[in-house]
């Protein structure tokens, strides 16, 4: 140890070269890219596609807010993963597939994909639990994957919703079921249609979702040229 300590290489440096040399010879001891070959949550190809339109994929989870004396409720989502337009949600007491088929509905309206004539409906993206991997999509023409076990990045949009939400809303103390409603229905709203999103050129969800953004960012192009002018 007085040797290692004079020559400013740590002991377990020299225990893990001690061990390469052990099982792999004098070659084991060439030097080591420090970049790691593979890492553990690594988005694989098939997954990291990006969406190209709305109402292509959508991503589907549940969060867990908390209401002063009554305890923990279920705010079950569903999101637009090309505009992160937020098509749906629910608030309920239970975590059951019924609760995410009742989701589905109100988005299949909200969206009007059940009754405009579309090439492909939605797909369903979710988690593995129980309650996603039993959802039933019999009838409503829907694929439906899930997402790489321990791997939330696969669902990194909606888990940020969840995120953003939380800070803007569970902020404040909610007593009742109600209030907590009441904030969330007033946050959706503000998210969709009044906050800007960086990742969609500072655009509304809303805007995007409803086919908006090219005139917008043409509208945007001329004002900034006759700024220039």
């Amino acid at each position: 140890m007085q040797t290692l300590a004079m020559i400013g290489i740590h002991s377990s440096v020299y225990y893990d070269w001690y061990a390469r040399r052990v099982v792999g010879r004098i070659d084991a001891l060439a030097d080591r890219s420090p970049r790691p070959k593979s890492a553990w949550n690594r988005i694989p190809n098939d997954i990291r596609d990006k969406t190209t339109r709305p109402n292509e994929l959508w991503q589907t989870d549940f969060s867990y807010p908390k209401v002063s004396g009554w305890g923990w409720l279920n705010l079950s989502t569903i999101l637009d993963d090309y505009s992160r337009y937020i098509i749906a949600w629910k608030l309920c007491t239970t975590v059951k597939a019924a609760d995410v088929t009742d989701r589905l509905e109100l988005a299949l309206c909200a969206s009007a994909c059940n009754s405009a004539r579309v090439d492909q409906k939605p797909t369903l993206l979710g988690d593995n639990g129980s309650s996603c991997v039993a959802v039933d999509l019999n009838g409503k023409s829907m694929d439906h994957v899930r997402s790489a076990p321990h791997h939330p990045q696969t669902q990194s949009r909606i888990e940020r919703w969840h995120q953003t939400m939380k800070n803007g809303v569970l902020s404040e103390n909610n007593y009742l079921p109600g209030d907590l409603e009441h904030q969330i229905s007033t946050f959706v709203d503000h998210y969709n249609k009044h906050r800007y999103n960086e990742s969609r050129e500072n655009q509304t969800p809303a805007d995007v979702c409803h086919g908006r953004g090219a005139r917008i960012l043409k509208i945007r192009e001329e004002i900034k040229k006759q700024t220039i002018r």
